[in-house]
């Protein structure tokens, strides 16, 4: 009888550290595909801020242009009178 409880505990103790092992498993899972996400949508994130700072560089550099160019005109206009 004592043995026949000793079995059962065992097996009960080999079941348990099987769970523990598998919610183990489960949980460094979810961390790896949040870690993931995550990473993703940092690179997303800045992917998205360099085209912003690309399209205010543009936008920069054509206002210096014409604000340039206006000058330029503003000048010859004035050099010829």
């Amino acid at each position: 009888m004592a043995n026949q409880q000793n079995q059962s505990q065992n097996q009960n103790q080999q079941q348990n550290n099987q769970n523990q092992q598998q919610n183990h498993q489960v949980a460094q899972s979810i961390k790896n595909t949040a870690g993931s996400a995550f990473e993703t949508m940092h690179n997303a994130l800045e992917a998205t801020e360099n085209i912003a700072m690309s399209a205010v560089d543009g936008t920069i550099n054509a206002v210096s242009k014409m604000t340039g160019q206006n000058k330029n005109q503003h000048n010859n206009k004035r050099n010829k009178h």
